[in-house]
């Protein structure tokens, strides 16, 4: 039996501002925080119910999508996702095995931030939404901080 090795989640987590992760090229892929935008894929697996696909196309509109939709040996592995979450919907009550499936799933296709290091992706700043969001604020007058009165020995009392 073997002993020891790397394996997920092992020692140090990975920092991508670390001086050996730069000496490396190790960096983080940025994915858009607006999510995916493309086509959704055909259902790859044989029979589906109507939540299946529910599920299936909102995983397609997350920002890991970027990802999936150029590597098509994952589509399964969503589909797959999106049958497990359903059956575990579906269940009146889910078993813990059931439960702790359907977390490895999101795990493996970076929906969780444990699974977004593993693949080593890291969804970017939206830099749009902010703008807009500081578009709508500007119209604004800004609250004025109220001041205390400071005595001339700056003991704060008069």
């Amino acid at each position: 039996m073997g002993k020891g090795g790397a394996r997920n989640r092992s020692g140090p987590s990975f920092d991508p501002a670390s001086g050996r992760s730069e000496r490396r090229g190790l960096s983080l892929t940025a994915l858009p925080a607006e999510g995916y935008d493309g086509d959704v894929p055909d259902w790859p697996l044989p029979d589906v119910s109507p939540r299946e696909l529910e599920i299936w196309a909102e995983a397609w509109r997350s920002p890991q999508a970027c990802v999936w939709a150029r590597q098509s040996w994952r589509w399964t592995v969503v589909a797959e996702y999106a049958r497990m979450k359903a059956a575990v919907e579906l269940a009146p009550i889910a078993s813990a095995a059931l439960i702790a499936h359907l977390h490895r799933y999101r795990d493996q296709l970076g929906l969780t931030p444990a699974g977004l290091r593993e693949n080593g992706w890291a969804i970017a700043a939206d830099e749009v939404g902010e703008k807009r969001d500081s578009g709508k604020s500007a119209g604004r007058p800004k609250v004025e901080r109220r001041l205390r009165a400071v005595g001339d020995d700056g003991d704060g009392v008069e």
